[in-house]
C-alpha cells in the first residue's frame, strides 16, 4: 500500500481542476467545473452551497461512484498522493470503506433492515481487515459505546427499525468508523434530525475526528453547522468553487458576492422581519446547460459589470494575507465589504387583532394494539395532552419542539383530518373540535388552510400550475365564472411573486422554491384566515427560505392572516414569530412572546433547544447543553414531569417532586408561562444561552 510512502505533512485529499459531466441522450451536462480543494491530515473541510451546486457530485467523485452517466472529464483527485481517477476496481475496493468512508443523509439507506445492528457493524472489519467474528463483535460493541448510544448490548442485538432516527444515524457513523478510515465524507448527515439530536451528533463527529485523527469532508447547506464542525470552508455555486479559506476568515472577511448574499439571507440574531428583513438573492439558480458566460453568479450579483464580468471564465484569485483564502471574483479587491446593504425596506408591523382561534384543554389520544395483527393488549398513545392557547388575527404563532412532540398531530386536529379526544377548538366562535373535514362547511375548510413541508408531494404532477390553483378556487366556490377564476388565479400568482407565464408550466419545470410558492397560492385561494405552515421552508435552500418567509409575511400583512408556523428551526422562529409555544411529549411546556421565550428564564427544555441551534456568526457565544437520551415514547411516558428523564435542573427540585407530579403551568411577568417545578428564585437566576460578544 502507498500508506508507507505518504508524508502526513502533505494533503490527505488533493482535488485539482476537477470537471465532472453527466451524459444524457441529448447532451453533455457539466455538473462540476475546474474545482480544486485540499484537505490536510486531521482537518475538517466544509463544502457549502445551494442544492444543485455540485457538492454531492464532488463527494461521489471522491468515492468514484458517479453511476453510469457520470464521468470525470478533467482534473485529478489524489488521496494520500495516489490518483483515484486512474485506479482500477480492485484498488478502489481496497480503499473504499477502509481508508475512505461516506455517511449519507438518510441513515436507513445505509442499513439492512433484515440484519441485526451488531452483525452489520461486525461485517466491516471482517471484510476489510480479515478480523475474526468474535473480535469484530467486541469492536462493534466498543464503537457503539463510542458513539454514545445507551445500553450497547441491547443496541447491537436490535434491528434498525427498533431505533430512532438519531440512533440510526449514530449506527451509520459507527459503521463508517469501524475500519478507522483516514477520510470521512459526511453528506448532510443531520438534515433529517432534530436540533437537539443534531447537536449531539455534531459534538460526536468532532470528538471522534480528534480521537481517531480522521480528516473530514463535511457537506452541508447549514453555515452554522459548518462553523461548529469545520476548520476550513469551500463555498460552491453552480458547479464551481467561488470562495475557500479558513472558516472564521471567510465568515468575517468574505470576499465573494455570493458568500455575502448567502449570509444576508439567513436569520442571524438581530434580524427583524419589520426593521431588518432578510435579503433574498434575486433571480434563480442557472440550470447546468443554461449557465451564463463569464461569472456564473453574474446575473444575480449586485456588483456585476457588463463587458467585464461576462467577458471570460474567471479564475480563483488568492486573497493576500489570508489562510489559503481565495475568491472567484474579478472585483473582490474593489468592493467595500463593510458597506451596509442598500435594499432593506422597513415594513409596517401588522396590527394584531381579535382572537380567531382558541384551544382549551385539547387532548388527542390514539388507541393502538400491541399484537402484530391487531390482537393483544390495547395501549394509548398520548399525542397531545391538555393543549391550551389562543391565536389572534394578523399574528404569527410559532409551535416548536422535537419530532414526536405532537406538533403535527395538533395541526391535523385543527385541519379536521383527525378529531380530538376531548377539549374544544373555537374557530371564529364555532367549536370544530369533533367535526371532521368531510362534515365541515366550505367556508370553514377554506378559512383554515395548510402549507406543507415538502412542496414536491403536494402538487399533482400531471396538472399545470394554473389548473391546480383554479381547481382549489372551484372547490372553495370562488368566482362566478371560469373567466373570474382565471383572473383570480393570475392574481394569486402575482401575490406569490411568480410570473403569470408559469400558469402553463408543469410542476416538474419548477424549482423547489417555486413549487412551494404554488402551494402557498393554493392555500390562499379560498381567502384563508388561518394558515398552518408545517415546516414550510425546511426543504428549501437558505436563499429561497428568505424569499418564501418574507412572502408569507407580506401576504399576512395584506390579508391579516393568522399564521401558525410549525418548525424546529429556532433561527427562523425568532425572526418570524410574535409568540412562541414550546411543546414536549404532547405538553405545552412554555409559551410567551418571542422575546420572553428567547431570554431567560427558560423552561429547562427550551434552554436546551436554544443552546443546540447552530448560529453562523463568529460573535455569538453559545452555552452548550447537549441533551442525553431520546424523547420518551408517548405510549409509555415517564411519570411526573414529561421532561424529567433528560433535565439537568432536576436535582434543584427537592423531594423527588419531578418524578411524581406533572408540574403546574406557572405564569410569570408579562403573561410568560412555564410548566416547571423549579422555584421562581431559581428561574430568575438563569443565564442567557446565547450571548453576542462585545466588539
Amino acid at each position: 500500500m502507498a500508506d508507507t510512502t505518504w508524508d502526513p505533512s502533505k494533503p490527505i485529499l488533493e482535488i485539482e481542476n476537477l470537471s465532472i459531466s453527466f451524459f444524457t441522450r441529448l447532451r453533455e451536462i457539466p455538473a462540476v467545473m475546474d474545482f480544486s480543494c485540499t484537505v490536510m491530515a486531521g482537518e475538517a473541510m466544509g463544502l457549502v452551497g445551494e442544492s444543485g451546486c455540485g457538492k454531492s457530485t464532488v463527494a461521489l467523485a471522491v468515492m468514484r461512484d458517479l453511476g453510469k452517466n457520470g464521468k470525470i472529464v478533467a482534473g485529478s483527485i489524489k488521496f494520500k498522493g495516489r490518483d483515484l481517477t486512474h485506479m482500477n476496481d480492485e484498488e478502489l475496493r481496497q480503499i473504499r470503506g477502509s481508508e475512505i468512508a461516506m455517511i449519507y443523509q438518510e441513515p436507513m439507506a445505509s442499513l439492512n433492515p433484515a440484519m441485526k445492528v451488531g452483525a452489520q457493524l461486525a461485517e466491516v472489519p471482517m471484510i476489510h481487515s480479515g478480523m475474526s467474528k468474535e473480535d469484530a463483535w467486541k469492536l462493534a460493541r466498543q464503537i457503539v459505546a463510542d458513539v454514545r448510544l445507551p445500553d450497547p448490548d441491547r443496541i447491537i442485538n436490535a434491528y434498525p427499525h427498533q431505533l430512532s432516527g438519531g440512533q440510526q444515524q449514530r449506527i451509520v457513523i459507527a459503521m463508517a468508523l469501524m475500519a478507522k478510515p483516514a477520510l470521512l465524507i459526511l453528506d448532510e448527515p443531520t438534515t433529517a434530525l432534530d436540533v437537539t439530536v443534531e447537536a449531539g451528533i455534531v459534538d460526536l463527529v468532532k470528538d471522534l475526528g480528534k480521537k481517531y485523527g480522521t480528516s473530514m469532508l463535511f457537506i452541508s447547506h447549514n453555515l452554522g453547522l459548518v462553523m461548529d464542525v469545520c476548520d476550513r470552508i469551500c463555498v460552491m455555486y453552480s458547479g464551481e468553487a467561488v470562495e475557500t479559506g479558513n472558516v472564521i476568515e471567510v465568515f468575517d472577511k468574505m470576499r465573494h458576492p455570493y458568500t455575502q448574499a448567502l449570509f444576508r439571507s439567513i436569520p442571524l440574531p438581530g434580524a427583524d422581519k419589520n426593521a431588518r428583513p432578510l435579503i433574498s438573492i434575486p433571480g434563480n439558480f442557472p440550470l447546468p446547460h443554461e449557465r451564463p458566460s463569464g461569472c456564473n453568479f453574474g446575473p444575480r450579483c449586485d456588483y456585476f459589470q457588463a463587458g467585464r464580468c461576462d467577458a471570460r471564465d474567471i479564475p480563483m484569485d488568492p486573497v493576500p494575507g489570508g489562510d489559503r483564502h481565495a475568491s472567484r471574483c474579478l472585483r473582490w479587491s474593489e468592493i467595500d465589504w463593510d458597506a451596509p446593504p442598500a435594499k432593506r425596506a422597513v415594513k409596517e408591523k401588522a396590527p394584531i387583532g381579535r382572537v380567531v382561534l382558541k384551544m382549551e384543554d385539547l387532548k388527542k389520544y390514539y388507541a393502538i394494539s400491541s399484537g402484530a395483527f391487531g390482537g393483544g393488549e390495547k395501549k394509548v398513545v398520548k399525542a397531545n395532552e391538555t393543549l391550551s392557547f389562543e391565536a389572534r388575527e394578523g399574528e404569527t404563532l410559532a409551535i416548536v419542539g422535537e419530532s414526536g412532540c405532537g406538533k403535527s398531530t395538533f395541526a391535523k386536529v385543527l385541519m379536521g383530518l383527525e378529531t380530538a379526544t376531548s377539549g374544544s377548538i373555537m374557530l371564529f366562535d364555532e367549536n370544530v373540535q369533533s367535526t371532521p373535514i368531510q362534515k365541515r362547511n366550505v367556508d370553514t375548510v377554506s378559512s383554515v388552510q395548510m402549507v406543507f413541508q415538502n412542496p414536491f408531494d403536494t402538487l399533482n404532477p400531471s396538472m399545470t400550475v394554473g389548473r391546480q390553483i383554479i381547481r382549489a378556487l372551484e372547490i372553495f366556490k370562488q368566482g362566478k365564472s371560469d373567466e373570474d377564476r382565471q383572473n383570480r388565479m393570475l392574481e394569486l400568482l402575482d401575490l406569490v411573486k411568480l410570473p403569470r407565464a408559469f400558469a402553463e408550466r408543469m410542476p416538474r419545470q419548477l424549482s423547489g422554491g417555486q413549487k412551494q410558492r404554488v402551494g402557498i397560492a393554493r392555500a390562499f385561494a379560498g381567502g384563508a384566515k388561518v394558515v398552518v405552515a408545517d415546516e414550510p421552508v425546511s426543504a428549501l435552500d437558505v436563499s429561497v427560505q428568505a424569499a418564501v418567509t418574507d412572502l408569507l409575511m407580506d401576504i399576512q400583512r395584506e390579508n391579516r392572516t393568522t399564521l401558525l408556523f410549525i418548525s424546529h428551526d429556532l433561527s427562523i422562529v425568532r425572526y418570524l414569530s410574535d409568540r412562541v409555544l414550546v411543546m414536549y411529549l404532547g405538553h405545552v411546556v412554555e409559551t410567551g412572546t418571542t422575546d420572553q421565550v428567547f431570554q431567560p428564564p427558560y423552561h429547562p427544555y427550551t434552554e436546551a433547544l436554544l443552546s443546540a441551534v447552530p448560529i453562523a456568526d463568529t460573535k455569538v457565544i453559545r452555552k452548550r447543553i447537549v441533551l442525553e437520551g431520546d424523547i420518551p415514547s408517548a405510549v409509555n411516558p415517564p411519570p411526573g414531569c414529561p421532561f424529567q428523564t433528560r433535565c439537568r435542573w432536576k436535582a434543584q427540585v427537592p423531594g423527588g417532586l419531578c418524578d411524581r407530579e406533572v408540574p403546574p403551568m406557572v405564569t410569570l411577568e408579562g403573561g410568560h408561562q412555564i410548566k416547571c417545578h423549579l422555584s421562581r428564585e431559581i428561574l430568575a437566576e438563569m443565564e442567557p444561552v446565547i450571548k453576542v460578544a462585545a466588539e
